[in-house]
């Protein structure tokens, strides 16, 4: 095994964890030496000993290393201090799935100029093995689908949900605990999960980073009578993010769904990672673990720098072919069925009306219920729709807008893994 010599940048839970980790004794690595640390203030709650402190963090890269981690997150200084590395000939190891969404295109091919390489394991569900296998060990397989549930937050929060809690005390009992930040909305708003897919693209079907937009939706809407009504149907909800590979290119989203309780992704509770991978040779192949808290982010590190220690002259993952584009598919253009919930006066027509406005759009309904009065005299309509293009979904939704008998509504797609 190659000896490394390693320079950290940031000093927050995340470096922490991995310090402690390295420090820790184990023999994989006591050939590798922590040269210095950059680090713009102390952390109280972990002593760095003798190590070489620095508070510039773009210093680092100026030291005798042979790869810098970053770990002060955020985009545009993170992508100063990776290109100032990468073009010293310093490899570099990064948790930071913003900027590698961002810039991994641009960041990918100046690590191939420089002959040096850029690896983000951790970028991508901390620790659960996604990264490397999807570039490396799956190469055989034509992959048509790639889905995960890939914010450890959101599936916290939703789990918690689903046995009763209201979203407001879960989210407080998320940030207590550190599975969110004091502002989640990168988490509950569905972009962190967008990043972690626009890199799993990339490495799957070799779209560019960043992706086009595509679309995003999170999970600020949901509310425990969702996880009821799923419950008559066997369903629980889940923020889903997806590739997916068909005739006309790639869909690319990430938003709330339905899934049927028997699905391998239906079960995994807590801030547990799972990512499905749909592929010709393997058939559907499952991951799945911790996809967040320092310890599982530090796994997928050390992953990286174990990696870059055995590899030698050559690279420890195959880079995306960003010459080869697939095109993005409209959001518009996709089919889902769909779960709609709509809060409406108790008034007589209210649900012919309704009716009317789905069946304009050649919207068919697979069920409807319709339940007692809610405590503010209104009556909640559940329908689930059988299957129809988004487009036609939206304008139907736009067509309730102008019903002052119709107060509310919202829609949750009903995903077929």
């Amino acid at each position: 095994m190659t000896k490394l010599k390693i320079g950290i940048c940031g000093w927050g839970n995340v470096a922490t964890g991995l310090y402690e980790q390295l420090v820790g004794g184990e023999e994989i690595y006591a050939n590798w030496d922590i040269c210095c640390i950059g680090a713009r203030r102390d952390n109280p709650k972990c002593n760095p000993g003798s190590t070489k402190i620095l508070r510039d963090i773009f210093k680092v890269a100026e030291e005798d290393i042979d790869v810098l981690v970053e770990l002060i997150g955020g985009v545009e200084t993170a992508k100063e201090l990776i290109t100032l590395a990468l073009n010293s000939g310093k490899h570099v190891v990064t948790a930071n799935k913003a900027v590698i969404f961002e810039h991994g295109e641009e960041l990918i091919n100046l690590a191939k100029k420089n002959n040096v390489k850029l690896l983000f394991e951790s970028a991508v569900c901390a620790g659960t093995p996604s990264i490397k296998m999807l570039s490396n060990d799956l190469t055989a397989n034509k992959i048509s689908k790639v889905a995960g549930m890939l914010n450890g937050t959101t599936n916290f929060i939703l789990s918690s949900m689903e046995e009763g809690a209201s979203y407001e005390a879960v989210l407080k009992e998320a940030q207590e605990k550190g599975y969110a930040e004091p502002d989640p909305s990168l988490d509950v708003n569905g972009t962190d999960a967008a990043h972690k897919i626009g890199i799993l693209a990339a490495l799957a079907f070799n779209s560019g980073l960043p992706a086009s937009n595509f679309h995003i939706e999170g999970i600020e809407n949901i509310q425990s009578e969702d996880f009821t009504y799923a419950n008559e149907f066997h369903l629980t909800v889940k923020h889903l993010a997806v590739a997916k590979l068909n005739d006309h290119g790639i869909e690319l989203r990430s938003h709330p769904v339905m899934l049927s309780k028997d699905s391998s992704l239906a079960g995994l509770k807590g801030v547990r990672n799972g990512i499905q991978f749909d592929t010709d040779l393997l058939g559907e192949f499952h991951v799945a673990g911790s996809g967040a808290g320092r310890e599982s982010t530090a796994s997928g590190l050390i992953s990286d720098l174990y990696a870059l220690s055995n590899s030698g002259e050559s690279n420890p993952m195959q880079y995306p072919d960003f010459s080869k584009k697939p095109n993005l598919v409209k959001f518009e253009d996709l089919i889902f069925k769909y779960y709609v919930y709509l809060e409406v006066k108790d008034e007589p027509g209210v649900l012919a009306l309704i009716s009317k406005i789905f069946a304009g759009q050649g919207i068919g309904f697979d069920k409807v219920i319709q339940k007692d009065q809610l405590d503010n005299g209104n009556v909640p309509v559940v329908i689930f729709t059988d299957p129809i293009l988004e487009k036609d979904m939206q304008i139907a939704l736009q067509g309730l807008k102008n019903h002052p008998e119709i107060l509310n509504s919202k829609i949750i797609r009903i995903e077929d893994l």
